[in-house]
């Protein structure tokens, strides 16, 4: 009675740093809905061929009544924007909203700031079977690799987890070392594929290091209900995951299964990351950077964290992969390594000026 008197105090204590107005909530999404607007705006009017933001606007909000830029027709204009652009920017949208979701779940499932949605492997599973469907000996379909790609992630994470699972529970510790021992063994069958695959080494090697170049619409109608599926059951999950922040023990006290959330949002991630994989291949440091720099700006509460991870995420994927593909245009840099580059050096001034992370 006394530990739950306690544990009742202390969940009061908390809630105090988790209170916000609607207002902030407001001006939050709103704000970074905006941004999002303009970082689509922005990707559709560079590339190889630059286009007026004021063409962009006009064909995007009345197609119908569209004249085009000076020295372009207005059909090249529209086969550019809505069958080359377009596709490319709502994929790496969603991606990097699944990964910037799934990071700040694991961050906070597994209370460890250092947390991504590769941790239990699914990057070494989803790598593997794409490797597999690259070097077949006979043609393969280039719709099926994303299916080999997505079916081996899922099979990798069912793995780790199995082993991690202690009779009704499931450790978080454990499920870390598992990941990490069963992702290093995938890794290390993955390199061997890469190193007799021959000429077909380098769009393997150029896949994994992320790539939106293949993005059309039938991609992003296949992963966006998976992707919106795993971000929802996640945002649905705040308020637990804020209670899980104080400890297991006493969020069991106050009513909450934490053995089911873990595995609802284990799942939830699993899907949603597997699906935003299997596409455009690995693409680092969105699911560790994005969940704490909205925790920088706007605190821990995972009821906002989570749907301004998404937003944010989408964001910085974006602006990243049209990075990739202006720089060097015609030639396209893997976005992976963009992100890499953008990630690094946030990542080590969080490490260096927050003494503690705040969850």
């Amino acid at each position: 009675m006394e530990f739950k008197i306690a544990s009742e105090n202390v969940l009061a204590k908390e809630s105090k740093q988790y209170r916000f107005s609607l207002y902030k909530v407001l001006i939050a999404i709103g704000g970074f809905s905006f941004a999002l607007f303009c970082a689509i705006l922005i990707s559709s009017a560079f590339g190889s061929s630059n286009i007026p933001f004021h063409s962009i606007l006009s064909l995007l909000l009345s197609p119908v009544s569209f004249t085009g830029a000076e020295n372009i027709s207005p059909a090249s204009i529209s086969t550019i924007v809505f069958q080359v652009r377009l596709p490319r920017i709502i994929m790496s949208g969603l991606v990097g909203a699944a990964l910037g979701v799934a990071g700040a779940a694991y961050q906070g499932m597994f209370r460890n700031p250092l947390a991504d949605p590769y941790l239990t492997g699914i990057s070494q599973g989803a790598a593997l079977g794409a490797v597999v469907g690259f070097i077949l000996p006979f043609n393969v379909p280039a719709a099926l690799i994303p299916v080999l790609s997505f079916i081996s992630a899922i099979v990798c994470v069912f793995v780790v987890y199995s082993i991690a699972r202690v009779g009704n529970t499931l450790p978080m510790t454990t499920l870390i070392l598992a990941g990490v021992a069963i992702g290093a063994f995938l890794a290390s069958l993955t390199s061997y594929l890469i190193i007799t695959s021959g000429d077909r080494a380098h769009g393997i090697i150029f896949w994994l290091l992320g790539t939106f170049s293949l993005a059309d619409w039938w991609q992003v109608s296949i992963m966006t209900p998976y992707i919106l599926l795993g971000i929802i059951i996640i945002c649905l999950y705040a308020r637990p995951l804020n209670v899980m922040q104080l400890d297991e023990d006493q969020a069991r006290q106050l009513g909450i299964n934490t053995e089911k959330v873990k595995l609802v949002i284990l799942s939830a991630a699993t899907i949603a990351t597997a699906a935003a994989v299997c596409f455009c291949g690995i693409i680092g440091f969105i699911g560790i950077i994005v969940p704490h720099l909205v925790r920088i700006l706007f605190g821990p509460d995972y009821r906002l964290l989570l749907p301004l991870s998404a937003l944010t995420g989408a964001i910085l994927l974006i602006v990243a992969d049209t990075i990739s593909r202006t720089m060097l245009s015609p030639s396209e840099i893997p976005v992976g390594i963009i992100t890499a580059i953008i990630g690094v050096p946030f990542f080590l001034y969080v490490l260096r000026t927050r003494k503690k992370a705040v969850f």
